[in-house]
């Protein structure tokens, strides 16, 4: 799905005219958030977000899966496996699986720590306990109320944190900020500065925040300094990925935005290799988008693998002690 400009922009006419419906949506959304959910033998951390599309919630989710494996610990992610084949039940996900099997994003959980794909998370959540989870990290799932949640964090993007501040399909949000923050424990706010941090404080007093950063992978991004590249993306907001390109020193000459988690074919690859080589362009695209493409034509793009710092990691440490199992 590509999201709509007028969802980033002041709402305009056709979002009031839409915002009767997100009223609706946002209010059924906010209900089921307060229902209870089932309690595993495990304790369960959902990193999830007040809108859709991407905010950063998976690099968020491997994160914090790397801190809790430092504290010794065995995490398992649980994914719904978007944009992956529709299942019956859950699944492990296999190393040697392809997107279009599992989708892209368990994939690069799976690098990390085992995944478990599935319709149903209680089903995934009981087969990664099972084979040794000590802790189950969900990628998504804030709105979802069939598994109890142990901790849940919300991931703000500070460049879009809310778009138009309105619900579906008026609007980014999946129900209203104030309806979303009481069942948040942390927010974890990508960019921004200390006013952003100082705003998101009055939406959810009381609530730790913390600051983070999305950087490129050193040793790819050096081998793009100052070359000439046709950047091509299909994420939630493929700009970010190209003014990231430029941030590490790239020349990006030609790009190219495709719908989040978006089937390329063959033939859309070898139409951009074919660009790239006539305009003596190197082809690059994310780290999601490369897991995407076909096996054979991998090798015509470079991948930018990007990863997630915490400012502070020894407070998010010590929030991850509150699953009382660090």
């Amino acid at each position: 799905m590509k999201a709509p400009r007028f969802w980033r922009e002041p709402a305009g006419a056709l979002a009031w005219a839409l915002s009767p419906l997100g009223a609706v949506y946002g209010a059924v959304t906010a209900w089921r958030m307060g229902q209870p959910g089932v309690r595993v033998k495990a304790p369960v951390l959902c990193v999830g977000n007040f809108t859709v599309g991407g905010t950063g919630k998976t690099p968020t989710a491997l994160a914090l899966a790397r801190l809790l494996r430092s504290a010794g610990e065995r995490p398992a992610f649980l994914s719904r496996g978007y944009g992956g084949e529709r299942r019956a039940e859950s699944v492990r996900v296999a190393l040697g699986a392809s997107a279009r099997s599992v989708g892209d994003e368990p994939l690069l959980l799976a690098r990390m720590a085992p995944c478990y794909v599935g319709p149903d998370r209680l089903a995934s959540a009981q087969l990664a306990i099972e084979e040794g989870a000590s802790v189950l990290v969900m990628d998504d799932g804030l709105q979802n109320p069939k598994l109890h949640k142990t901790l849940t964090c919300a991931v703000v993007d500070a460049d879009s944190p809310f778009g138009n501040g309105l619900c579906l399909p008026a609007g980014p949000l999946r129900a209203p900020v104030a309806a979303q923050a009481p069942f948040v424990d942390a927010i974890i706010l990508i960019g921004g500065d200390a006013g952003a941090a100082a705003r998101l404080s009055e939406i959810a007093p009381d609530r730790p925040i913390f600051r983070a950063a999305l950087r490129a992978d050193a040793l790819a991004a050096s081998a793009l300094i100052g070359r000439p590249v046709l950047a091509f993306a299909g994420i939630g907001r493929p700009e970010k990925f190209f003014a990231t390109l430029a941030g590490v020193g790239a020349n990006v000459v030609q790009t190219a935005a495709f719908p989040d988690h978006w089937p390329y074919s063959a033939a859309e690859i070898e139409r951009l290799a074919a660009r790239a080589s006539r305009d003596g362009l190197t082809l690059v695209c994310t780290e999601k988008d490369h897991v995407r493409l076909p096996p054979a034509l991998a090798p015509l793009a470079h991948p930018l693998p990007v990863t997630l710092a915490f400012e502070a990691p020894g407070a998010v440490l010590s929030w991850l002690a509150r699953l009382r199992v660090l």
